[in-house]
């Protein structure tokens, strides 16, 4: 399979590869944060919805993805609609926090490996954005 715009497969056959987003599904339906270390590349980038700068890093990333996991993932969290390209996917979801409905879409970019290489996340309404503001700052709190 090409991917990331790989012009030849290895043929060997012993190139390995993660199926990226059956991964990231996968620790979304158990929580499973731990998961994470293999996923993403050692520079990934992640750009936060309520954070200015781009976080540079795997370490860092996993720290705000475990928080997220912990703030959006309960029951009512649901992904309605994905665009995947051999490369990158666009994952709009939706769930409710605090009696708000929260709607946004994960962008998600991996290399020829199937890491992760850059994950940006965007949220509407502005009710919301400023809702998963403060959780995301009590939860990255919790964790230094």
């Amino acid at each position: 399979m090409k991917r990331c715009g790989s012009e030849a497969e290895n043929p060997a056959g012993n190139h390995l590869t993660l199926d990226t987003l059956a991964v990231w599904h996968e620790l979304v339906k158990t929580r499973d944060a731990r998961g994470l270390r293999d996923l993403l590349a050692e520079d990934v980038v992640f750009h936060s919805p309520v954070v200015h700068t781009p976080q540079t890093g795997r370490a860092v990333t996993s720290q705000y993805l475990a928080a997220a996991f912990q703030v959006f993932f309960n029951e009512s969290f649901r992904y309605v609609r994905e665009v995947v390209g051999p490369c990158d996917a666009v994952l709009e979801f939706q769930v409710v926090i605090d009696g708000i409905t929260v709607n946004g879409v994960d962008m998600i970019r991996w290399n020829d490996e199937g890491r992760v290489v850059e994950f940006k996340v965007m949220i509407r309404p502005l009710k919301a954005i400023n809702l998963i503001h403060q959780k995301m700052a009590a939860m990255l709190q919790a964790s230094q």
